[in-house]
């Protein structure tokens, strides 16, 4: 189920660096180097793209109203560039989809993409744990050691006063005991929906841990732009009040002007459509 890497995967470089919280828990710190190349970005924004809508159905669903691809998408499926709270369900999007790609390609792990495409309003986020991600030892037979990965994203890509943004995710990563059961039924239906039935069959797995019992691991990310990152205040996050404490996974993923990216390939996945 691993899909061929994309070759944006290769500007994730990890930095070597971690920084330690004042608990003794270990945030690693990865840098986003994206650079401007054209073969890259397109093939970027499609794969970006596909997260809101396949391409081959996006002429089925403009019909109506007499869009264009680009009209489609713009007013329709993404968030928007300037209304709020647009702008910010933007940064959100990009950095869940962002994180879901580091889970798959670099730490493989299979993550259904279903997040986005049943999206009804596109300016606001959709409910649920941000990134549910699987590892199977075996798909045909059920083991102890099969693992679920539920990771919240928080992003502070503009402004000028720097956020406490790993430990919001943190706190977000609680709740994702109680969102947990809902957000697999939704990937399930999904995957159905999608005629997936085989893929949508292999999320019955995880959702009996007491009769069958799994790993479940954690993770809680803050994405900035370089010039909000701030390893002081990221020291500062705790995990004590977390459920899933002695499994839970601290990064921090940085690049230079964020937002600006964003937005391009925003511009880039409706234009190229």
């Amino acid at each position: 189920m691993i899909h061929m890497t994309p070759e944006h995967v290769r500007w994730f470089a990890d930095t070597g660096k971690s920084v330690t919280t004042s608990e003794g828990k270990e945030i690693k710190i990865w840098e986003f180097k994206h650079e401007s190349d054209e073969e890259v970005l397109k093939g970027w924004s499609k794969h970006f793209r596909q997260h809101y809508c396949l391409d081959e159905e996006i002429d089925e669903f403009r019909e109506g109203y007499g869009f264009s691809r680009a009209e489609f998408l713009e007013k329709i499926k993404f968030p928007d560039r300037y209304k709020a709270p647009g702008p910010s369900t933007r940064s959100g999007d990009f950095s869940e989809i962002l994180v879901s790609d580091y889970l798959e390609f670099i730490l493989s792990y299979w993550v259904p993409r279903t997040r986005y495409g049943s999206k009804t309003i596109g300016n606001e986020s959709t409910k649920g744990c941000d990134v549910m991600a699987f590892k199977f030892i075996n798909e045909e037979k059920e083991t102890p050691e099969d693992t679920l990965a539920i990771f919240e994203a928080k992003a502070q890509f503009s402004g000028t006063t720097v956020k406490p943004r790993l430990q919001d995710a943190v706190n977000d990563s609680v709740k994702d005991q109680i969102r947990k059961a809902e957000s697999l039924n939704a990937i399930k239906q999904q995957l159905y929906y999608k005629q997936k039935i085989q893929d949508a069959k292999l999320i019955n797995r995880f959702q009996n841990p007491v009769d069958r019992p799994y790993k479940e691991v954690s993770g809680a990310v803050a994405l900035f732009s370089s010039n909000l990152f701030n390893t002081e205040k990221i020291a500062e996050t705790y995990v004590s009040d977390h459920p899933n404490e002695q499994n839970i996974q601290l990064l921090v993923i940085h690049g230079e002007d964020m937002m600006n990216l964003v937005h391009e390939l925003y511009r880039r996945a409706a234009d190229e459509a």
